[in-house]
């Protein structure tokens, strides 16, 4: 996304209530951001690298959760159509074979043999308007018939298709939880090896006073997003208690009767696209190349989010979360 140098230079000032003097050029960019301090040990930077990777894979697992979903969806649809399409193709087969046979039993007749057995000009008539009626409901009801084998055929394909999604996506997910339990389990293992000082440091609650919050629905979710502040980030949670930061725009957003979805990458393309001098609370900030990340604008400065396991919900600085990809505006 496009950089606003200048601005953030602003805002940093503002945040840090002090008058700063520009000098010299400014980079274009916003250099990737490092949630740990220079001074940080080595166990703490490796945490940190394992609990990204690890929200990652747990994003990623949500999403294939979700094509799941949708495979599954598209497997029942095509059956269904399917069903329908054959029994229209009995009903019509059992018509053109009504018509066939009627044919065949007598009601097929010529010109001549019309002429022969008519009694007077409009029975003659009458016989070849029958005639006609007979042709034109056998040739409607042939290529009646033809339209629904061929319905029935797609429908057969689609499901084929759909059955062959949702066992990718049955794969897929297998994998992908894999990797992310194996990724937790390392984190996890090397939480519990940090020092004192630095895990006290990552359960900082940081700011937790009172937040003005603006009317309608986008202020409803920021003022449910800043009541979870405090609480416990877990890989895949959906509340109400624990999160993960998508599931905590989720559920703030539903608090405000707005239905969002459920993973980073769904909430990364929703509503319209803002910069970052135009934020306004409520505001979704999607962070990293490849969206893993997202928070919750509180101003201009700050934002709300569940950041990872051992950091509880919290307002946080909005570039310092990291870098970010995308702004979405979900309202307004």
């Amino acid at each position: 996304m496009a950089s606003y140098p200048v601005q953030r230079t602003v805002r940093a000032a503002l945040a840090a209530v002090a008058v700063i003097a520009l000098v010299g050029a400014v980079p274009a960019a916003p250099a990737a951001a490092d949630p740990v301090p220079p001074n940080a040990s080595e166990a703490l930077r490796r945490y940190n690298e394992l609990t990204t990777e690890a929200e990652k894979l747990n994003e990623e697992h949500l999403r294939a959760q979700d094509d799941l979903s949708k495979a599954q969806g598209e497997l029942d649809q095509a059956n269904r159509d399917l069903d329908d399409a054959r029994r229209a193709q009995d009903d019509l087969r059992g018509q053109v074979d009504l018509l066939t046979e009627a044919s065949f039993e007598g009601a097929r007749f010529n010109q001549l043999s019309a002429i022969l057995v008519s009694e007077s000009q409009q029975d003659f008539l009458n016989r070849m308007s029958a005639l006609g009626v007979l042709a034109g409901e056998n040739s409607r009801a042939m290529a009646d018939l033809g339209a629904a084998v061929a319905k029935a055929d797609d429908a057969a394909r689609r499901a084929t298709d759909a059955a062959a999604n949702a066992t990718k996506a049955i794969d897929d997910i297998g994998q992908r939880k894999a990797a992310l339990d194996a990724r937790i389990t390392e984190a996890r293992d090397a939480y519990r090896a940090l020092p004192k000082s630095e895990r006290d440091a990552l359960a900082d609650e940081g700011f937790t006073g009172e937040v003005p919050v603006p009317p309608g629905q986008a202020g409803e979710a920021l003022a449910f997003a800043l009541e979870q502040r405090g609480e416990d980030y877990v890989y895949g949670s959906n509340g109400p208690d624990t999160w993960d930061c998508s599931s905590l725009m989720q559920a703030a957003y539903r608090s405000a009767g707005i239905a969002i979805p459920r993973t980073t990458y769904g909430q990364a393309t929703i509503g319209r696209a803002v910069s970052l001098n135009e934020v306004k609370p409520g505001d979704l900030v999607i962070y990293y190349a490849d969206r893993h990340h997202v928070s919750m604008v509180v101003d201009g400065i700050r934002a709300v989010h569940a950041s990872t396991e051992g950091v509880p919900v919290k307002i946080q600085d909005i570039e310092s979360i990291g870098p970010i990809n995308t702004i979405r505006r979900v309202v307004g």
